[in-house]
């Protein structure tokens, strides 16, 4: 069972979102809340698995509910929700540790998808939102050619990443197992000096990596 929070300042949005993953087989709700002021204590109080968190939101917005957390946490998974796949505050995201980025609009069935992605250790980002982070990370300028000592075998993990691919599907392209995948994503992470997915992904273009 994965047991899940919400940060929604929407109510509409808030109790859709608890009625879809809390009818769902293997996910529960626990508990959610319109803004971050008080959540070091309410995470601490709930222990989730998977923390859904709307960026825009009033009082203690999203981005600063993330570093609440973080600064206490590092384990909880949090993906954050927004409106807009060119949000500015994505970027601010990844390097305070969220775990992945979805819009609002993804479809349900997606939806769960990611959360479950989340929890077993993926980071799920919906694809324009990678596209802008990418973007973002293309257009800075930079003379390091240092390779961080990743093995020709990390390089491809982090290619199939790098073009989308899902620890499954990295698993089937390479013939491994999906524990192999993570073993060489965590190595992958140690060396570049990341925590997620996005970060891997954007480090790789920004020290032109591949």
């Amino acid at each position: 069972m994965i047991k899940v929070m919400l940060y929604e300042d929407n109510p509409q949005l808030r109790e859709g979102l608890t009625m879809l993953i809390d009818g769902s087989d293997g996910f529960t709700v626990l508990a959610s809340y319109k803004n971050c002021d008080n959540v070091t204590d309410e995470v601490d109080a709930w222990k989730p698995d998977v923390i859904l968190m709307d960026i825009d939101m009033p009082g203690t917005n999203g981005i600063e509910g993330l570093k609440k957390i973080r600064a206490r946490n590092a384990d909880v998974k949090i993906l954050m929700l927004t409106v807009f796949d060119d949000n500015k505050n994505v970027f601010e995201a990844i390097r305070n540790g969220a775990n992945g980025y979805v819009l609002k609009k993804t479809p349900p069935a997606k939806l769960l998808e990611y959360i479950e992605e989340a929890a077993s250790g993926g980071a799920p980002m919906t694809a324009s939102i990678a596209t802008q982070v990418l973007k973002m990370f293309s257009q800075v300028n930079t003379s390091q050619n240092d390779d961080y000592n990743l093995s020709d075998r990390e390089k491809q993990v982090l290619q199939l990443l790098v073009d989308g691919y899902s620890y499954k599907m990295i698993a089937s392209e390479m013939f491994i197992s999906i524990d192999t995948v993570r073993s060489h994503i965590k190595k992958i992470y140690e060396k570049l000096h990341v925590n997620s997915k996005s970060e891997a992904v954007a480090k790789a273009f920004k020290d032109k990596l591949l």
